[in-house]
């Protein structure tokens, strides 16, 4: 526990990296993952990344977020293991109702106040985000300055992913039939980010898949040159393991990167990109 007594607190799909939630009591709640039998599954409790690639030969399952009553069990737990106040960090609020969710089970908790910020993305970059909250409360920043830090520098984030099967991506309605299309025809592969909303978009087009993956690296260069050092996670599937050729890259290509941070990627999210994705994300350093 932080001198503070302020809980750090997520969802799943901020794919925090699983030593650093240990080694901070960082409290995560997952979303589920739902198949057509009336199976459900808690991400990354109950079902693994690779158990849910293995049966995407049969199924492509829905995912659903927390419920409120799992948030607020959450939260409660926290309060009772003497944490006295909370921040609560959540993957983007126009891909998932997670964050409006936590605003509302805020208003039920009793001596338990709650920050709640929305990192307007998804996966590896949101993930360090929730790092930077324990950083900022770890060194005594104080609680009421913490949510507007953290919405101030979810602002001047940005992560970029692309993914070899755009099938997945047109399944979940993350990407238009014509993108769809295009790409599987010509092999194009689109490089996407999280707009200033928090919405998936298409930022640069590339064919091929190696070209595609130095289009991260260059995208990620070129935000990192706004700042005078920046963090960058980088993150893979199990089925396209690439963090070293990766993390290589960004070393040689991006001068003022301070830290490297590997993630990997949470069962809720392979749901929705497919088994094939490779994702970075730079955020300044404070």
């Amino acid at each position: 526990m932080n001198d503070q007594r302020i809980a750090i607190l997520t969802d799943s799909g901020t794919d925090t990296p699983a030593d650093f939630v240990r080694a901070h009591d960082v409290r995560v709640v997952p979303l589920h993952i739902n198949y057509s039998d009336g199976t459900s599954y808690r991400s990354g409790v109950d079902i693994t990344e690779r158990e849910v690639i293995e049966r995407f030969s049969e199924e492509i399952p829905k995912t659903s977020l927390p419920s409120p009553q799992e948030i607020l069990d959450l939260c409660e737990q926290a309060k009772a293991d003497g944490y006295e106040r909370g921040v609560f960090v959540t993957i983007s609020s126009a891909l998932s109702a997670t964050n409006q969710t936590v605003r509302l089970v805020r208003e039920q908790i009793e001596d338990f106040p709650l920050a709640v910020v929305d990192t307007k993305s998804i996966g590896v970059i949101a993930g360090l985000q929730v790092m930077e909250a324990v950083r900022l409360v770890e060194s005594g920043v104080p609680f009421e300055d913490l949510e507007r830090r953290l919405c101030d520098l979810s602002e001047r984030s940005d992560v970029f992913f692309t993914v070899k099967d755009l099938y997945y991506l047109r399944q979940g309605g993350r990407i238009s039939e014509a993108v769809y299309r295009l790409g599987s025809v010509l092999n194009i592969k689109p490089v996407l980010y999280c707009d200033a909303e928090g919405y998936y978009a298409v930022i640069k087009k590339a064919r091929g898949w190696d070209k595609a993956l130095a289009s991260l690296v260059k995208l990620v260069a070129s935000r990192a040159a706004k700042f005078v050092r920046v963090r960058v996670g980088i993150c893979c599937s199990e089925a396209d393991d690439c963090l070293d050729e990766l993390e290589e890259r960004v070393r040689r290509e991006v001068p003022n990167v301070g830290e490297v941070i590997r993630s990997g990627l949470s069962p809720d999210l392979i749901v929705h990109t497919g088994p094939d994705l490779v994702g970075m994300g730079v955020q300044p350093l404070e």
